[in-house]
């Protein structure tokens, strides 16, 4: 199967080395890896370039997008600069960050699992961090959830979902749609790839509503918005986010703004989010 791999990279000079080193050493070597330098201002170009220089199948795009890290929007925007350069002879495409470092099998597993199980149309493993010198899970979402910093589509699933939207949430409506296009989410427990930096430690202050936005424009509605609140900013262990969720939301509701699916898969989404919250209770 042919691997597609693009990595929108902004100010990462002290990782992607790191990450590029992991992926060019995989045992499934991928066939094209395209990195987006998205505006970097530190040395995140020159350090590409001297892999584009060593390896073919390795190149670069230089966009111009703006020096804000907000959620969502920026990170898929760069992620279609550099798709838009592909063709569409892959089988796999993947959108990765460039701060993490992948085990040398990882590739190889994320295939053997899209070969052996013709439903799954999206297969990651789970990022892990740093604490105390040792490397845990970054336990932000369920063991049956793909982080958005290691997404692989297969080509039939991504077409089918029409792709990534470029707002926040979009690491959790791409498999909800998937879902409701009758794909699997296949997770592998045993692949640990260590994510260098955590996540949202360079988001800007202005998107502290974003996340109850995204709850709106996922159609969430407000129970389930309450609940996915309460989780996620226990999980982050910051109780006042719930207030800027719930806020978010609001003003979304407000202001009317346009929502990221149908009513349809809206309805869909909300009967599925009731059918896992159940599940876990009984």
């Amino acid at each position: 199967m042919n691997i597609y791999i693009v990595i929108p990279a902004h100010n990462e000079d002290r990782f992607i080395a790191k990450t590029l080193d992991s992926l060019v050493l995989q045992t499934l070597t991928p066939s094209k890896i395209v990195v987006v330098n998205d505006n970097s201002t530190d040395n995140t170009k020159d350090i590409i370039s001297e892999y584009t220089n060593a390896y073919d199948y390795i190149s670069i795009v230089n966009t111009q997008a703006t020096k804000d890290h907000m959620p969502g929007s920026k990170v898929i925007n760069a992620f279609y600069q550099g798709f838009k350069t592909l063709d569409t002879n892959y089988d796999i495409i993947c959108k990765f960050d460039a701060d993490l470092i992948f085990p040398p099998d990882y590739l190889a597993k994320i295939t053997r699992h899209f070969q052996d199980n013709d439903k799954a149309g999206m297969v990651g493993g789970f990022c892990y961090v740093e604490k105390d010198k040792k490397w845990v899970l970054e336990n932000l979402t369920n063991k049956d959830h793909i982080r958005g910093a290691l997404k692989a589509y297969r080509k039939t699933c991504f077409e089918d979902i029409n792709g990534l939207k470029p707002a926040m949430g979009w690491d959790t409506i791409d498999e909800l749609l998937a879902q409701y296009c009758n794909w699997e989410i296949q997770t592998d427990t045993s692949l640990h790839v260590k994510h260098l930096k955590p996540t949202g430690n360079t988001y800007n202050p202005k998107a502290k509503y974003k996340q109850g936005e995204a709850f709106y424009r996922m159609r969430y509605g407000f129970w389930i918005t309450l609940i996915a609140s309460i989780k996620l900013a226990l999980l982050k262990k910051r109780p006042g986010l719930i207030s800027d969720y719930l806020t978010g939301y609001y003003k979304a509701k407000v202001k009317k703004e346009a929502f990221l699916v149908s009513e349809k898969e809206g309805d869909f989404i909300r009967k599925l989010r009731w059918k896992k919250m159940k599940k876990k209770f009984i």
